[in-house]
C-alpha cells in the first residue's frame, strides 16, 4: 500500500459551521450518520497500516483572499489565511507529520502542488474522501485521473448538500474512478 494515499478533501471547520448545517439539513444528517464515521474509520485504519494521509483545505494564502480563484471570489468563498475555519475538524485531524495543502479553488490539482508532492512520494493510487461530493470531490477525482492516478472514491465517506446531489455526482464521475464503500477500500489494504 505504499503507492496509495488517502486524500481528505475539505473536512474542515468551515463546512461544519452552524449556518452551513442549518441551510443544508441533508448534509448535516449525512455527516453525522454516515460520512464522518466512515471517514474516521478510513483515516484511522489507513494510518495504522502506514498509508500516507494528505489533507487539503480551502484556505486563502492571504488574509483578504485576493489570491482566490475567480469562482471563489464570485461565490463569496473566503477562508482567510490562518483562520480557524481552515483547520481540519478534530474527528479526522492530521497526525503530526501528515501533509495539509491549502487550496484557493475547487480543484486541488489546479491550486496546489499536490501532483509534485504525490510524485515525490511515489503515489499511484488515491482514495478520495471529503466534502462536497459534487464539487471539490468531483474535481479531485477527474483531475487526478487526468494526471494519471488510479482514483478511488470512498463514497460513504463523502457527502454533498443533498443526498440526490451526492448520488448524482457518484454516477457522473464514476467513469473516472472506482466507487467503493470504506469497508471495500479497507479490505484492499490487507
Amino acid at each position: 500500500m505504499t503507492k496509495t494515499a488517502i486524500l481528505v478533501v475539505d473536512a474542515q471547520n468551515a463546512e461544519f459551521e452552524p449556518d452551513v448545517l442549518q441551510t443544508h439539513p441533508e448534509f448535516a444528517a449525512a455527516l453525522k450518520a454516515r460520512a464522518l464515521p466512515a471517514m474516521k474509520r478510513l483515516v484511522t485504519t489507513a494510518r495504522s497500516r502506514g498509508v500516507e494521509i494528505i489533507y487539503t483545505v480551502i484556505e486563502a494564502l492571504t488574509k483578504d483572499g485576493r489570491d482566490r480563484s475567480l469562482d471563489h471570489k464570485l461565490s463569496n468563498i473566503l477562508v482567510p489565511k490562518g483562520s480557524r475555519l481552515a483547520a481540519v475538524m478534530d474527528d479526522v485531524a492530521p497526525a503530526a507529520d501528515e501533509i495539509v495543502l491549502p487550496k484557493t479553488s475547487s480543484g486541488v490539482f489546479n491550486s496546489t502542488n499536490i501532483d509534485y508532492v504525490l510524485r515525490n512520494l511515489g503515489i499511484e493510487n488515491i482514495v478520495v474522501t471529503g466534502f462536497v461530493t459534487d464539487q471539490c470531490i468531483d474535481m479531485a477525482i477527474r483531475d487526478g485521473a487526468d494526471h494519471g492516478y488510479y482514483m478511488i472514491c470512498a463514497a460513504d465517506a463523502c457527502a454533498a448538500y443533498t443526498d440526490e446531489r451526492h448520488r448524482t455526482a457518484l454516477r457522473a464521475f464514476g467513469g473516472y474512478c472506482r466507487v467503493q464503500q470504506v469497508d471495500e477500500v479497507l479490505a484492499d489494504f490487507t
